[in-house]
């Protein structure tokens, strides 16, 4: 199978990204962490494909081989989304999305509810502000796979999110399954609780791993996520 990285001009940027199963199969969507990039799902994406689906895995914008422009916003970063799935002329997709991944992924099923069928938010986090505020992060030294800007800027927004992101919650009708990582993860699982309380059609599953659940446990993972996504039944 070949998933040698590929890229697509979107919402004026190069994204990059990796791609597994039948060109034909039902689209699945992969949103990475922050810090990581689309070959975080390697291990993940041949059993989604399996399903028969056809998974793409994009690198967001300031990581991996993806443009690295300077503007870090959620809504931007899920305005890119959106722009890549048109880009690649996929009207509706299954979207899962990881921490950061998580986060882009609400907004752009908030704001192209039409475009994702299915949402799994995988130990995402929540629209509230963190208390204690997240402290000024330290640069690590040497040359890094993601814009260091990013990391300052998405460090912002979740010490203090736009309260849009919460207010709209609602429009997220599309059924949800949220997945914790339990008391040893850098998530407050109270507010992946709370977060599925803001929405019409959520199930929550925790699955104790920490953080990096499909990493950690990708077997309990998979089986959760091929359940809830499975049956897919095309429009005519």
């Amino acid at each position: 199978m070949d998933t040698t990285p590929r890229t697509v001009q979107a919402h004026g940027i190069t994204l990059a990204y990796r791609v597994w199963g039948p060109p034909d199969a039902p689209p699945v969507l992969l949103l990475h962490a922050r810090g990581h990039d689309g070959s975080d799902w390697a291990q993940t994406a041949p059993a989604l494909a399996a399903g028969p689906r056809r998974v793409y895995a994009p690198d967001l914008r300031g990581h991996g081989r993806s443009d690295w422009p300077g503007d870090y916003r959620y809504a931007t970063m899920a305005d890119d989304v959106h722009a890549f799935l048109t880009a690649l002329g996929i009207d509706r997709a299954d979207v899962v999305g990881h921490s950061l991944g998580g986060a882009v992924a609400c907004l752009l099923a908030q704001r192209h509810p039409e475009t994702v069928r299915r949402l799994v938010l995988e130990d995402v986090p929540a629209p509230f502000p963190l208390d204690p505020p997240r402290p000024p992060a330290e640069r690590p030294a040497g040359d890094l796979p993601y814009d260091w800007a990013m990391i300052l800027a998405t460090d912002r927004q979740r010490n203090a999110p736009n309260p849009v992101w919460g207010d709209h919650m609602g429009r997220i009708t599309m059924p949800t399954l949220l997945i914790g990582g339990g008391a040893t993860s850098l998530i407050p699982q109270e507010q992946i609780a709370a977060l599925a309380a803001l929405l019409p059609d959520a199930r929550h599953l925790t699955i104790d791993a920490g953080h990096l659940v499909h990493a950690t446990r990708p077997e309990e993972f998979l089986t959760a996520v091929d359940q809830f996504l499975t049956p897919w039944h095309p429009a005519p």
